[in-house]
C-alpha cells in the first residue's frame, strides 16, 4: 500500500473509553489452520509486528499499574486471530491488496523455511507473486470490508 493510501486511525478516532466493535477500523490476522501451534504463533506475531509500525493510531496509550510500573500500549481497537486453509491466504491476500483502504501485511512460506533474512528477500524476489504460498495474513481496514474478506473464517483455535 502506498504512502498516499495509508491506512490509520486519525487522532479524533482513537476512542479508548468505547468497546473495540465502536473503531471505524478492523484489524484481523488469519494464519493457515496446518501450522503447529509455534510456526502459527511465530506466523502471527511477525505480521502483527509489521502492521503495529505501519498503521498509525493502532497502539493505545501505555498504562501504569498501582506500583507505577509501566505497561506498553496494546491495540486498543483489538486484533481477531483467524484461522484459514493454506491455499485460500493466497486469495484472500490478492483480494485484500485490492481492496480500497485496506493495509496488508503478509508472511511467505519462505520466512519459516530461512533463517537469514537476505535469504528469505532473495527467496521472494525470485518467486512470482502468483506463485508465493502464505502462512499469515495480516489486514487492517472499513470494518465492513474487512468482515467481508473474512467472512465465516473461524478463530484461530
Amino acid at each position: 500500500m502506498s504512502a498516499s493510501h495509508q491506512v490509520r486511525f486519525e487522532p479524533d478516532e482513537i476512542r479508548t473509553d468505547e468497546p473495540t466493535r465502536s473503531a471505524r477500523l478492523k484489524w484481523v490476522i488469519v494464519v493457515d489452520e496446518a501450522l503447529p501451534p509455534g510456526r502459527a504463533v511465530n506466523a502471527a506475531v511477525c505480521v502483527a509486528a509489521a502492521t503495529s509500525v505501519s498503521v498509525g493510531g493502532l497502539l493505545g496509550p501505555d498504562a501504569k499499574d498501582a506500583d507505577g510500573a509501566v505497561h506498553p500500549g496494546l491495540p486498543w481497537a483489538g486484533c481477531a486471530v483467524l484461522s484459514a486453509p493454506a491455499e485460500r491466504l493466497a486469495a484472500l491476500r490478492e483480494r485484500a491488496a485490492g481492496s480500497l483502504g485496506v493495509y496488508v501485511a503478509d508472511m511467505p512460506v519462505a520466512a519459516q523455511a530461512t533463517r537469514v533474512y537476505d535469504d528469505y528477500r532473495q527467496r521472494v524476489e525470485e518467486t512470482g507473486g502468483a506463485d508465493l504460498a502464505y502462512h499469515a495474513v495480516s489486514l487492517v481496514g472499513p470494518r465492513n470490508r474487512i468482515d467481508k474478506l473474512v467472512h465465516r473464517l473461524p478463530l484461530l483455535p
